[in-house]
């Protein structure tokens, strides 16, 4: 028998957040895990078996003791805890309009608040760091070439890693002024600029691989060996690739937890090094709010120059998921990767 919640999170996932709220691809996967997370604790913590869930177990004590668990057990950062939380309150928004008998718990879940961090600690690469790390990418090869771009790319941009792999031809100018078109979170669009230190190298990428060629424009001009769009796995792959071969030479610049995310905040922080104002690099990063955008100037040591270009100076010469009753949720979630979302 499926219960109320297995039925409840069926149409919330399926209907509600991809016709209702149009939310993005990525925002859908968050909050996919944010349900694994809460399945797991259900059944490892409060005993209950995830066929067996009902919206009646889906109370604020619940939420509240599922985030403890989450950063207590699972050692999740604060910002994660919190990416958690928002995933429920928008479950609980849902909730009231479809069940209404619960809008008492729902409210109460609403009123969890977020989890301040007041002492996070950014960590990051300095534009030496990032120039060791371009070294080792042998540009003699087809793959070697890509990869310095996008490894350029990521850190003179601070590009998301979803917005990079998203990169199409049609997305490209090289005329002046040499801008790219990025699509960003939540659909919303921003332009950012192809600095004239990367450019040669960019343009032969393109013309390289006829991404510019009209029958071309639409495809992604990010590819792997395959042939097949750059997945996120792919550009992890890539980062931590080059991260160990300049770690080999030099330990002491490259951390081993060295990531895609961890290039953006060292874009941030170069920029805000040297001298660029917090609109613009909150612009530039497609940050929503300036007071993202403000954790890196509290941890900020100096500024100086300003201009975007300082920055990288140093470094360049579905099918619908079906609901079956005998699947458990946590299986149905986690199989939803799997299935295009429509």
């Amino acid at each position: 028998m499926v219960t109320d919640f297995a039925r409840a999170l069926n149409r919330y996932f399926n209907d509600y957040l991809i016709n209702d709220r149009s939310s993005a691809n990525k925002t859908i996967e968050t909050y996919r895990y944010s349900f694994i997370q809460l399945v797991e604790f259900m059944e490892n913590v409060k005993c209950i078996h995830p066929g067996k869930i009902q919206l009646i177990n889906i109370t604020k004590n619940t939420i509240t003791s599922m985030l403890n668990w989450l950063e207590d057990k699972k050692n999740v950062s604060i910002a994660t805890r919190n990416q958690r939380l928002a995933a429920f309150k928008s479950f609980a928004t849902f909730i009231k309009y479809e069940y209404p008998e619960f809008i008492k718990e729902m409210l109460e879940i609403q009123s969890i608040k977020l989890k301040k961090d007041n002492g996070r600690d950014i960590s990051y690469l300095k534009p030496d760091a990032i120039k060791l790390m371009l070294s080792q990418v042998n540009q003699n090869s087809l793959n070697g070439r890509r990869d310095y771009i996008i490894l350029s790319l990521m850190f003179t941009t601070g590009i998301r890693v979803s917005e990079l792999i998203g990169i199409r031809g049609c997305d490209v100018s090289i005329n002046a002024p040499k801008l790219l078109v990025i699509h960003g979170k939540d659909g919303k669009i921003r332009h950012i600029p192809i600095i004239k230190q990367m450019a040669p190298y960019f343009e032969k990428y393109l013309m390289e691989n006829k991404c510019l060629q009209p029958q071309n424009l639409a495809d992604f001009i990010f590819k792997s060996h395959t042939g097949a769009k750059f997945t996120r796995q792919g550009i992890n792959y890539t980062v931590s690739k080059y991260a160990k071969l300049a770690r080999d030479i030099e330990p002491s610049l490259i951390p081993m937890d060295c990531s895609p995310h961890k290039i953006r905040h060292s874009t941030a922080m170069s920029l805000l090094e040297d001298g660029v104002d917090l609109i613009t690099i909150r612009d530039l990063l497609g940050h929503s709010s300036v007071q993202t955008t403000e954790i890196y100037a509290k941890i900020s040591a100096s500024k100086s120059r300003a201009a975007i270009e300082a920055a990288s100076k140093e470094i360049v010469p579905k099918e619908d998921a079906i609901w079956e009753t005998d699947f458990t949720i946590k299986e149905w979630l986690k199989d939803m990767s799997h299935n295009k979302i429509m």
